[in-house]
């Protein structure tokens, strides 16, 4: 896979730019058009400006900064599309979001920059019948009934990494931060955070499936806890499970902290600031059943449930197996995500595990969501039996696309939106690190419209409200 995307690293300077406008006597495009967000009354519609001449240090035109504009219009209205929103602060990340659309109704939309119009990326969304292509988008219907609660779905942190984007063996190169600049992790952290308390957000709770930080230790443990603690408070307001670059450690750099019991030579900090090893861990929100699930093996980036837990799982949905339950943990389960993944089968749940845990949601009809991380892209991959659960992978809050999944669950169903965070600090991110995977990360981990918008029709009426 790598070589193919080796292969392809020319593609994002060659295609999808556009016509060319001018930021002061400079040459610029106006690109990487990408409706990010619909839902039942909104859009979220994001394109970058940038040098037609210029790079940067990774091969990728230099970001110029220039008006943003965003026109929409009903599209049976035989009217041009009409601005909608105009912001004459000049900035190259441009971040257009604009309510009050009609549920289920058709939309015309076009994005401008200095008068240009911004064009999809060449293979991410521009292929035919996408959204940014056809530029139209058509609202999402909700649910019936009420508005229950709202939940952020997230993974991905890797709080103290500072070289992003390596698969492995160094490959493909990785992108840092710009000098001077506050850690990425952190400034993606802090905006989803944010994010989440804003208004128009209004996230009751937050679930991180995994990857809080980068390798565990014990200062990056206590750090991404302390601004999560920040936040809310755990085990009420925010849930975590443990993910692969959680695991205990070897090293004198973890000999503090507690040993783990199955392999002295390794030494848990994440596990002393979070939760013990490979425990299930269950919640009640209102009704709605969460488990959190540990699927890290001690060693290496697979994923694993042991006998234990998988008793702890089994004991849980055996004795209430029609409540509803969201069930998230760090690594994916499905056969289909085994081989779309860029690393492959042996990066997701080992197959024996896999099918045990799908097969204990066969027998508990309750169970409608499985949310994970590992792979930071936003896809949902077929079950493979005939539970009917939805399993979806989530984009990483770390890196491009750089967001988080709001699950607003209703009395007959629930919607699912990604967002991309919105501060300055982390769009400016998000675009250099679009970067990675030789400028194909787009085509990897942004995911279908349909992957990170889409509602499914549920009866959870007897869930109570926040």
């Amino acid at each position: 896979m790598i070589g193919l995307l080796a292969a392809a690293a020319v593609l994002p300077v060659l295609g999808g730019r556009g016509g060319v406008a001018r930021a002061g006597t400079e040459p610029m495009w106006a690109r990487d058009l990408e409706v990010v967000t619909i839902t039942d009354t909104s859009i979220v519609v994001t394109w970058a400006t940038v040098s037609a001449v210029r790079v940067d240090d990774h091969g990728m035109p230099l970001p110029l900064a220039a008006d943003t504009e965003l026109r929409l219009g009903p599209a049976d209205s035989p009217a041009a599309p009409r601005v909608v929103l105009r912001d004459d602060n000049p900035t190259p990340f441009h971040y257009a979001e604009v309510h009050g659309l009609e549920p289920g109704r058709e939309y015309r939309f076009e994005a401008y920059s200095n008068g240009l119009r911004a064009a999809p990326a060449l293979l991410a969304t521009g292929r035919p019948g996408a959204a940014e292509s056809t530029g139209r988008v058509t609202a999402l219907v909700p649910p019936p009934g009420r508005l229950l609660r709202t939940i952020a779905l997230s993974n991905d942190v890797h709080f103290g990494e500072e070289l992003s984007g390596i698969v492995a063996a160094g490959l493909p190169p990785g992108f840092r931060q710009e000098p001077g600049l506050l850690p990425y992790p952190e400034v993606m952290l802090t905006a989803m955070l944010a994010d989440l308390r804003a208004p128009d957000r209004g996230a009751d709770h937050l679930v991180v499936a995994g990857d809080l930080t980068d390798e565990a230790s014990a200062t990056d443990s206590a750090g991404v806890r302390a601004l999560l603690d920040g936040w809310g408070v755990a085990g009420t307001d925010y849930f975590v499970s443990r993910g692969n670059h959680d695991r205990p450690h070897v090293g004198a750099d973890y000999a503090g902290c507690s040993v783990l019991p199955a392999a002295n030579d390794h030494h848990d900090c994440w596990g002393d600031v979070f939760s013990p090893r490979q425990v299930m861990a269950s919640f009640d929100l209102g009704g709605l059943r969460l488990l959190s699930v540990d699927t890290t093996a001690v060693d290496g980036s697979g994923g694993v449930v042991e006998p234990a837990q998988m008793a702890q799982i089994r004991d849980a949905l055996r004795a209430d197996p029609d409540r509803p339950t969201l069930v998230f943990g760090h690594h994916p389960v499905t056969a289909e995500s085994g081989f779309s993944n860029v690393a492959g089968p042996s990066f997701v749940l080992n197959r024996p595990d896999s099918m045990q845990l799908q097969e204990l949601y066969l027998r508990a009809p309750g169970v409608f969501l499985q949310h994970s991380g590992h792979t930071h892209r936003n896809r949902r991959t077929r079950p493979d039996n005939a539970a009917s659960v939805e399993y979806l992978e989530i984009g990483a809050v770390k890196e491009y696309p750089g967001g988080y999944s709001l699950l607003r669950v209703y009395e007959g169903g629930y919607t699912v939106n990604f967002y991309k965070t919105r501060t300055a600090e982390a769009r400016r991110w998000s675009q250099r690190s679009r970067g990675e995977f030789f400028g194909q990360m787009p085509e990897y981990t942004l995911g279908t419209a349909e992957d990170r918008n889409h509602v499914v029709l549920r009866d959870l009426s007897g869930l109570t409200a926040t």
